[in-house]
Formats: structure tokens, C-alpha cells, sequence
């Protein structure tokens, strides 16, 4: 199920409450702690103890496929 653009305007995360990137409509991720969010049936998971650490070869992978906000 794809996340709804407009909830991805208002996500943030909760480390840092930066900006979030979508990956395929599975992951949200924060770049700048490489941090990787689960979405689980079109659901967010953003608890800390949630998060996934990213490999360097996960995060140039990640950025590559990464949608910003709205119209990006």
C-alpha cells in the first residue's frame, strides 16, 4: 500500500525530527543517522527501537532510489 504523499510531508523522524526519505514505499529512512524506518501495511513504524542501522553500500543504494517531500 503506497504512503500518501501528504502523510510524507508531515513525517518526521523521531531521533531527530529531520526530513525523511521514502524507499519504495517500504522504508522510511534518515540519512543523516542512517537510520532505516519499517512500513508495515502502509503503516509507519518510527520508535526508536524500531530503527535499522544502514550499511554505507545500503545508503548510497537508499539515496538513489529515495523520494523527498511532495513534488520531489
Amino acid at each position: 500500500m503506497p504512503l500518501d504523499p501528504v502523510l510524507l510531508d508531515v513525517l518526521a523522524c523521531p531521533q531527530d525530527h529531520g526530513e525523511l526519505l521514502l524507499i519504495d514505499d517500504k522504508v522510511l529512512y534518515n540519512p543523516r543517522l542512517r537510520a532505516a524506518y519499517p512500513i508495515e501495511n502502509g503503516i509507519p513504524v518510527l520508535l526508536v527501537d524500531e530503527a535499522v542501522a544502514v550499511s554505507d553500500e545500503q545508503h548510497d543504494d537508499y539515496l538513489t532510489r529515495s523520494v523527498r517531500k511532495t513534488g520531489s
